[in-house]
């Protein structure tokens, strides 16, 4: 692992990564790449979860391009140095902020959107000018081998470098000292990537989850609401960081939403054949989510195939926060829907629970908006949609909290894998007196004006 790492710095000690022109290539060289291997990329990761080659570009390769593409035109701006106001100590002079990398990356990827979710901090990586070893979820084998082969085959591995594994691997890579750490995963393991960076000081961005909740009002587009949280909890099968983890809805709304939501489920025709439908991604995650099922009253769906890792898009209700479907995140095709009788009680019981990486809600009351906004903390989320928050590269994406630390997409992205130096640029033909000594009660006046 070190040889990789050492290799890597000499590399970016010679500030070839710093020109914009070679930033710029290898950004177009990682779009032909990806371009070039389509078909093999749908392939493998049809073989780890069955995912269509609609919906991995819907939600994998199509943001990935977007991303690409974004960083392309806006680079120039984003590493230009950038002026700010001097204040009259220093004056004559002039003041500037400098953006530059921060050297040799580790970027750990998770499975649930195994291109996306490994190539998209790459892609911010490169825009800022690092270098970067690159691990991919060992648990999407079938994508994680073809990342290998596509990056390392493609790429000077003094500049890129996939290194496969599990645990072992990991773990010998986390005790290496590395300039930056992003890591997409879960809040457990989070906290050992954590935990081995500091060893080394070195900075962390953590992308985790938590249990994201949607609260709907009486006052909502209940049909529309039913329709979009629909879409955003089965994307996947539930397997998304940022998917509604439960549903937090007003007592008076319940029966009628819970209607909505199985001819939602029902209309979508949820299977594999039809391709709008993912495996479970292990017979370890399968055997978590099956116990779960056993959690409040079961209103729709619950059938299984253990030998196709099938679980039907499933709804629960009369579910309490002491259930064990609400003792940890679900990550799953499971929603249940707890009411409520009072906004201000249900937003405490919410407020009981570690920050989650999303909120949304869906009202077509600005009061009630602002309320939730202003009560709850979360990392990021919409109105009167879910998920689809993540497809704006203008949105800074992160959590807070237990849900993760820093942020990334866009500009943001740039900003977390660079530096920003403070420079005061000051001329040699005059220097004001005041701060040498020695010093007078005359001094000490003017010092106490300015």
């Amino acid at each position: 692992m070190k040889i990789y790492i050492d290799t890597q710095r000499n590399f970016f000690n010679t500030n070839a990564t710093k020109e914009i022109s070679f930033r710029l290539n290898e950004l177009k060289r990682l779009e032909k790449v990806l371009k070039d291997n389509l078909s093999s990329l749908n392939k493998a990761i049809y073989a780890d979860f069955k995912k269509s080659a609609v919906e991995t570009h819907l939600t994998e390769l199509g943001i990935l391009f977007k991303d690409i593409s974004e960083a392309k035109h806006h680079l120039g701006r984003w590493a230009q140095k950038h002026k700010v106001p001097t204040n009259i100590p220093n004056f004559p002079a002039s003041s500037y902020i400098m953006p530059e990398p921060l050297g040799v990356c580790l970027i750990i990827g998770a499975w649930n959107y195994p291109y996306l979710l490994t190539l998209g901090p790459v892609v911010a990586a490169i825009a800022a000018g690092n270098t970067a070893i690159i691990k991919p979820s060992e648990i999407a084998s079938k994508t994680s081998k073809l990342l290998g082969k596509l990056i390392n085959e493609n790429f000077d591995p003094s500049f890129l470098k996939v290194i496969e594994g599990g645990v072992p691997e990991t773990t010998e890579l986390l005790a290496q000292e590395f300039d930056k750490i992003f890591f997409t995963g879960s809040t457990k393991v989070g906290k050992i990537v954590y935990q081995a960076a500091a060893k080394h000081m070195t900075p962390v961005t953590l992308e985790l989850g938590g249990k994201s909740p949607a609260f709907v009002t009486a006052n909502c587009n209940l049909k529309m609401t039913a329709k979009r949280l629909i879409w955003s909890k089965f994307l996947n099968a539930g397997q998304t960081c940022i998917a509604p983890d439960y549903v937090m809805i007003d007592a008076k709304i319940e029966a009628e939403f819970i209607a909505y939501a199985q001819k939602e489920i029902e209309s979508a025709k949820y299977h594999f054949d039809n391709e709008n439908y993912v495996q479970i991604i292990s017979d370890q995650h399968f055997e978590r989510l099956e116990k779960l099922l056993d959690s409040g009253d079961l209103v729709f769906g619950g059938k299984k195939d253990k030998t196709k890792r099938y679980i039907q898009p499933t709804l629960l209700k009369n579910v309490t926060f002491n259930d064990k479907v609400m003792q940890e995140e679900i990550f799953g095709p499971i929603l249940p829907v707890i009411s409520y009788t009072s906004i201000d009680a249900a937003i405490e019981q919410v407020r009981r629970l570690p920050k989650p990486l999303s909120c949304y809600v869906f009202t077509s009351s600005n009061t009630q908006k602002r309320k939730l906004l202003n009560e709850l903390s979360f990392g990021g989320g919409a109105i009167n949609d879910a998920v689809m928050h993540f497809s704006n590269p203008n949105l800074p994406f992160g959590g807070v909290g237990n849900s993760g630390i820093g942020c990334y997409h866009g500009e943001a992205g740039f900003k977390t894998f660079s530096h920003f130096k403070s420079i005061l640029d000051k001329p040699t033909w005059f220097e004001l007196p005041i701060k040498f000594s020695p010093y007078t009660k005359w001094k000490k006046k003017i010092l106490k004006y300015l």
